[in-house]
């Protein structure tokens, strides 16, 4: 069971960054996955990374991943640099993976792949890892992500697989288990979340264990191609923080429970 358990901040997207991370140290996970670019993003001063890296490692956590952002709206070569920027800060911040969500607008994929194509060797030096999970339009499929695997072809790009939002965006029409065995091979990061569909609706603020997803099956499918995490909880149920806060700490054991039957 080495696998590295994480929590992202989304959970406690309402408090402010260094509280969240106080939590999420309290709740028993070792590290964390930021994931608000106002927190940092390409044009965060080196005062501010730092000040968010110390808030983290004062809090017993590893500030191991980091939302990332490809911004084409100044067109691919101003992207380019963004995302070089984007990538010195990670590392700065002490993270080991950016996190890519893909993009919905058609026209714009070749200029997306073609970025991370570009930048992924600029991650290799800094020793950043570009992690691309799904979420609708380029990566609605598992199909799409595999494809994208093979546009950027390069070993600091790799999948971060998401069952929740497998469901979620198929709205059910693929399950986590129709094509993980596929994908797995590929996924060198992972987000823990649930999906539940009712009435052609699906909603994935519900605590993991509680929805569609087959969490074991999909584990297993994984630590079967060799994956060695990281894992990131990113969704749980609950209105009020405390109920959110509750649901993490326990969203922790659900995953031990499962991780050490499987190894």
């Amino acid at each position: 069971m080495g696998l590295v358990l994480g929590c992202t901040t989304r959970p406690y997207s309402d408090i402010p960054v260094a509280d969240a991370l106080a939590r999420i140290a309290a709740a028993g996970y070792t590290d964390v996955a930021l994931f608000s670019t106002a927190d940092i993003n390409a044009d965060s001063s080196r005062d501010q990374i730092l000040a968010v890296r110390r808030a983290a490692l004062d809090s017993g956590l590893a500030p191991s991943m980091l939302l990332g952002q490809v911004d084409l709206k100044n067109g691919l070569e101003a992207a380019l640099s963004a995302y070089r920027r984007l990538i010195d800060n990670a590392a700065l911040l002490g993270a080991r993976w950016l996190l890519e969500l893909g993009l919905n607008e058609e026209e714009l994929f070749d200029a997306y792949l073609e970025v991370i194509r570009q930048a992924a060797s600029h991650a290799q030096r800094a020793g950043i890892g570009i992690t691309l999970k799904p979420h609708g339009g380029i990566t609605l499929t598992s199909q799409g992500l595999i494809a994208a695997h093979r546009r950027v072809n390069h070993p600091a790009f790799s999948i971060c697989y998401d069952p929740g939002n497998i469901i979620y965006y198929s709205k059910g029409q693929e399950m986590p288990t129709d094509h993980v065995a596929e994908v797995a091979p590929l996924v060198k990061t992972g987000i823990i979340k649930d999906c539940v569909v009712r009435n052609g609706i699906p909603d994935v603020m519900i605590t993991p264990g509680e929805g569609m997803v087959d969490f074991r099956a999909v584990l297993s499918a994984l630590l079967t191609s060799g994956f060695d995490g990281p894992l990131y909880v990113e969704c749980v149920g609950g209105q009020s923080l405390e109920e959110r806060h509750r649901n993490v700490g326990q969203t922790l054991a659900f995953l031990q429970d499962i991780l050490c039957e499987l190894t």
